[in-house]
């Protein structure tokens, strides 16, 4: 039961769903805006949907595609808390 857990992407879907739920609250609780959350969030989302290709045997380049899109997005993440740091 736990194999297939794995096996068939549905660890890493729920993982997505929890953090479409804190992507919610982030924006009804704290009014983000969707850019903040998407730099915020974007890339574990990529890193997420990494391992799902991965646990379902997707082609490598499946995984290095969404890896590759997860590091702009974390440098953005970056960026942005340094500048708000600094003010």
């Amino acid at each position: 039961m736990i194999e297939a857990y794995f096996s068939s992407g549905l660890a890493a879907d729920s993982v997505l769903v929890v953090l479409a739920l804190e992507a919610l609250w982030l924006r009804l609780r704290f009014n983000w805006s969707f850019a903040r959350i998407a730099k915020a969030l974007g890339a574990a989302v990529f890193i997420v949907l990494a391992v799902r290709a991965a646990l379902v045997g997707a082609q490598w380049y499946w995984v290095a595609l969404a890896l590759a899109a997860s590091f702009p997005l974390h440098m953005l993440d970056l960026w942005d808390r340094v500048r708000r740091d600094s003010d």
